[in-house]
Order: structure tokens, then sequence, then C-alpha cells
């Protein structure tokens, strides 16, 4: 490693991301937010984390992981589960936070740092884990809406966080008018 090189990895919880930007206002155009971070350091790798539900003839998520999947993200999904919730209604239920934390950790030595891309306090203690390998986390969501779509514990565990609204001009899909 040259001593100038900072190599990164990208963990995107992409239903908090998604809910995140929604929330937001805006669309997040995944090929500016790649060459976004690109620019930053040497990206080793962009995770993409969602659960899919199977049985479902079009799922609005399965576009999307296609065009990721041919588009430099490594896409994790696992199918979601359904259940009753006792009041007759069908539910699903899907969690991707133990896929994206084992991936973290397997990738913290091999990197400089770590992009999360999540609210979801359940983070503070990978985030902390990283940390106690050498690697800098940064945490991307958001304090702007109300309520803040980020857990306080997070926000103060991560090394940096960034606000989703200081990258929407950099990482937002254009709208057609």
């Amino acid at each position: 490693m040259t001593s100038g090189e900072n190599r990164i990895a990208l963990f995107i919880d992409g239903a908090n991301l998604h809910a995140a930007a929604k929330t937001l206002g805006f669309d997040i155009d995944y090929s500016r937010l790649l060459k976004e971070f690109q620019s930053r350091g040497s990206l080793v790798r962009a995770f993409y984390y969602t659960v899919i539900i199977e049985d479902q003839e079009f799922s609005s998520v399965r576009p999307l992981v296609d065009w990721l999947d041919y588009n430099g993200f490594t896409v994790v999904t696992k199918p979601a589960r359904e259940f009753d919730d006792g009041k007759g209604r069908r539910k699903v239920r899907g969690n991707m936070d133990i896929e994206l934390a084992v991936g973290a950790m397997e990738l913290a030595e091999h990197v400089d740092q770590i992009v999360l891309f999540s609210g979801d306090g359940d983070f503070r203690s990978l985030v902390e884990a990283v940390q106690r390998r050498g690697v800098k986390a940064t945490v991307v969501s958001t304090i702007s809406s109300q309520p803040p779509m980020i857990a306080d514990e997070l926000r103060r565990q991560a090394d940096v966080f960034l606000d989703l609204v200081e990258l929407q001009s950099k990482i937002s899909r254009a709208r057609d008018r």
C-alpha cells in the first residue's frame, strides 16, 4: 500500500438508504454514487444489501439489483420471510444486518475506511469493532428529516458522519421534467 492511498469499501443497507433518500425527496443515481466515492480514494468494493420478496411476479427492487450487479456493485440478497401477524394479515420480514456486519468484518483488514450507508443503531457495535481494527468509519444517513433517520448512538460512534443532504447534489438522479 502506498502511503497516500485510501482504500475504501462501501456497505449499503439498501432499504435504509432508499427510505432516507425518499424522505429527503430524491432518488439515488448509483452510478454517480460510485464515481463520488471512487474520487475519494481507491474503491475496493461497493456492497449493496437487500431483501427480495421471492413470490412476487414483479419486485420493484429487482431491476435495480440487476443493474447494480452489472455496474460495479457486489449485490447481496436473501429472500424475505412471510408470516401471518396473528390478525390474518400477511406480513413480510427481512433483515440483512448480519450479512452486512460479517462482510464488513471480513473486509476490515483490507481497507482503510468503510462507508456505511445506514442509520440503523444496531450497526453501532459493528462500527466500534472495525474502528478497533484501525479502520476509519464513515456513516451516511440523515439528521435533516423529522425525526432524524440515524440513531444517535451510531452517529456518535462514527469517525465521520455524512448527511445524505450534503451528498444529494453529487449522487441524486436527474428528474425527468
